[in-house]
Formats: C-alpha cells, structure tokens, sequence
C-alpha cells in the first residue's frame, strides 16, 4: 500500500522528534501546515504544556506573507512569557516557502535558534 504525503510526513516528524526536544530553557516551537493557515506553538515536552501560540487564522496577504507575520507574532508572545531561546521543529516539513518564512519571522521578532 502507497503512503500517502502526510503519512510520509509523519513518519520524517517521528524521526525528527527522536533527537528535538523541548524543554523549560529552551521549548520547541513546532509548525504546522494546512493549505489554509500555518499554526505555530511553544511547547514544554517536560510538562507536555503549550506557552505560547500563534496562527494565520483571520490574516491577509500572501502565504509566506502571513507565515512571517505569524513568525514575528509568536516571538512577541514568548518574549511576554519569559522564553528567548527555542529549539525549531520543521514538523516533517521541508525547510522552504512557508516554513523557512516563519522562522526568519520569529528570528526577526527576537528568537533565537
């Protein structure tokens, strides 16, 4: 049976997730992608709770648009909770378009990976 592209996805993620792990110095900001939006977290695996959140829910403009401003957007929420350092979860994407742009948006807001 053929995997389909998120199953794929999902497998890259598991294998990525074996060695990025977040923790109170420094949480994981993980992405996620849909064809609609881009979703950001700040999460603690040692508590398993999220510290911050961001999404391109209600935004407008092109997509790698909104991913900067959602970039830029959790950086100012995790600065207001205390967090300056990150560790970046790609979420079994590719480190391009999208992903690649929400990321120099949070290094551009003030995190740093």
């Amino acid at each position: 049976m053929k995997r389909t592209k998120n199953q794929s996805r999902k497998r890259i993620h598991m294998r990525v997730r074996k060695k990025v792990n977040g923790s109170a110095e420094r949480p994981r900001l993980n992405v996620y992608r849909s064809n609609n939006a881009i979703y950001c977290q700040v999460i603690n695996d040692l508590t398993g709770h999220t510290l911050a959140a961001a999404s391109s829910l209600g935004m407008t403009g092109t997509n790698t648009e909104q991913a900067t401003a959602v970039g830029k957007l959790i950086a100012e929420r995790a600065k207001a909770a205390g967090i300056e350092n990150v560790v970046f979860d790609r979420g079994g994407y590719l480190y391009h378009g999208r992903v690649k742009a929400l990321a120099e948006g949070a290094r551009e807001g003030g995190l740093q990976f």
